[in-house]
């Protein structure tokens, strides 16, 4: 199957999902629309089609993995919505819309983000899998989306801001935080399909040179992507002060790094059986332009 066509299979399996969570939470003043504003704002729903691929690819099935995947997507989104907010990126737009505090005030959505991430992790509670694993889940996202994770690579962030960074200490921060959570993404589908230890390491690998990858091209996209093609506004990287791989490398030296990254990724994963799509997610992934 093309890849293009069952990440599309994919994507409206679990905005389906997230529609139905959504619709349960409660309208306390204009809370639930403001959760629901950012969670069903589109995007390309990388991190649970991770999830849901992971546990096909090593024979689970992924609609048990769904819960797993929309709790992951709905801490994401809560990380976005914070991270636009004025004392953080002060970001105008976020997928071609205004950001979440531009329509419901600052104040509503910090709150809505909270809603998002406490609400993700009963989520996780809900998969039809075993005691045993739901608490791998859980423990698992709590690890990476946590201070030793994405928080501790904001807070990373937040301090590199009118600094000369080193290429590690980049890669420290962004591993942190956009890499920790991709990782996550491959290591809940692993857990979802009670793979052994090798396989769920192989695609944690996987996961942590295409989220590397991921967040270079990203860098690359900040400075020469087409910012109605990305839906908000480019240059904000250097607009913050904050040090980038483009600006260590170049555009040129970043490309070569995204091509070695998802080749790597690729060679952790092709020795599995029915790893093509994951394969070819990489190879698409290393070309967007949004």
């Amino acid at each position: 199957m093309e890849v293009t066509t069952r990440l599309v299979q994919d994507q409206t399996l679990i905005e389906n999902a997230l529609k139905g969570y959504a619709a349960a939470w409660p309208a306390y003043g204009r809370q639930q629309e403001a959760m629901a504003y950012s969670l069903l704002s589109g995007g390309k729903r990388i991190r649970p089609v991770l999830v849901l691929e992971v546990c096909r690819l090593f024979g689970g099935m992924p609609e048990k993995a769904l819960p797993f995947a929309c709790g992951l997507e709905m801490v994401h989104t809560y990380s976005l919505i914070h991270d636009d907010l004025p004392c953080m990126d002060d970001d105008d737009f976020r997928r071609g819309k205004p950001t979440n505090h531009k329509v419901f005030g600052e104040a509503s959505a910090v709150l809505a983000g909270d809603g998002l991430l406490t609400a993700a992790f009963g989520v996780l509670t809900q998969a039809d899998l075993s005691p045993e694993q739901i608490c791998r889940g859980v423990a698992c996202l709590s690890q990476a989306a946590g201070p030793a994770g994405m928080v501790g690579g904001q807070v990373l962030d937040l301090l590199g801001e009118g600094r000369t960074l080193t290429y590690d200490q980049i890669v420290e921060i962004e591993s942190l935080k956009t890499g920790c959570m991709i990782e996550a993404a491959a290591r809940l589908g692993a857990i979802a399909a009670g793979s052994t230890e090798e396989q769920e390491e192989a695609a944690a690998a996987y996961a942590r040179k295409i989220g590397l990858a991921f967040q270079i091209r990203d860098d690359v996209l900040d400075v020469l992507g087409d910012e109605a093609e990305l839906g908000k506004p480019i240059g904000s990287d250097q607009e913050n002060q904050k040090s980038t791989f483009v600006g260590l490398k170049g555009a040129e030296g970043c490309q070569a790094l995204i091509r070695t990254l998802t080749e790597e990724a690729v060679g952790c994963i092709r020795p599995y059986p029915g790893s093509e799509f994951l394969c070819d997610l990489a190879a698409m992934l290393a070309g967007r332009t949004k």
